[in-house]
């Protein structure tokens, strides 16, 4: 039988990438995802985030504690800060005061929580508590190091039909959040996600974009820092302040 390598490599090419493009458009959809805009009014619908696309709701029903606020008004403008960015939720009351999520038994997701201090309080006192992931420590945050804004990630592996994000004061400083992401992931996106937690440390990519990359360019869309280059590529320097 007469063989045909070019036609057959064309083949295979088509097909890894038609299953390639199906693959994306599949992770690309926001079912099971949580994004919640911490501090929206209730009586505020659903948005669509100017940056990503993606919509985000009130965090009311999902804690039953805190006080809502709003960063300062000069700073609550898109060039300044995107829409996500501008209320929080603050805990003056409690030491440990826990976001309630459902989630599917048995999945990884990718969680990730995001600050802005923006000065709501007047006080110009940057806050420092810690986060919790349940009952366990999962970061310290501390505003005053951070002082344009933070977030942190971890990759959990859930064991039940709920999990909490719990913030825990620490000192005089009220804990707050600006805005708390879920994002289901393939179970094979990380092998290792077996019976333990991965906290992000750092993520790049090579790029010469000015921005990062988010959903929908990272299908999962986990936040990832550019690569700056100095002096002959002996040093790199990654910014871990939240660029929005």
């Amino acid at each position: 039988m007469e063989k045909h390598p070019r036609a057959l490599r064309l083949c295979a090419f088509i097909c890894i990438t038609f299953f390639s493009v199906l693959h994306l458009v599949e992770a690309q959809d926001q079912k099971g995802f949580i994004s919640l805009d911490c501090g929206l009014s209730p009586n505020e619908p659903p948005f669509n985030d100017s940056k990503t696309g993606l919509t985000y709701s009130t965090d009311d029903g999902f804690v039953q504690t805190g006080k809502t606020g709003k960063i300062q008004k000069e700073l609550a403008v898109e060039a300044t800060y995107r829409k996500i960015y501008w209320t929080l939720r603050y805990f003056p009351d409690g030491k440990r005061n826990c976001y309630t999520l459902n989630v599917t038994e048995g999945t990884s997701y990718l969680i990730t929580a995001l600050f802005v201090y923006g000065n709501y309080d007047g006080l110009n006192m940057y806050p420092r508590f810690d986060l919790h992931l349940g009952p366990n420590f999962w970061e310290t945050i501390d505003m005053s190091f951070w002082t344009k804004g933070t977030f942190q990630e971890i990759i959990y592996k859930t064991t039940s039909k709920f999990l909490q994000v719990c913030l825990v004061k620490t000192g005089p400083s009220n804990p707050m959040i600006s805005s708390l992401e879920l994002r289901p992931l393939n179970n094979n996106t990380y092998n290792n996600t077996q019976s333990v937690s991965l906290r992000n440390l750092r993520r790049h990519y090579f790029s010469t974009a000015k921005h990062n990359l988010r959903y929908q360019s990272c299908p999962f869309d986990s936040i990832k820092f550019k690569i700056w280059f100095m002096g002959k590529l002996s040093q790199l320097e990654q910014n871990l302040e939240l660029i929005v």
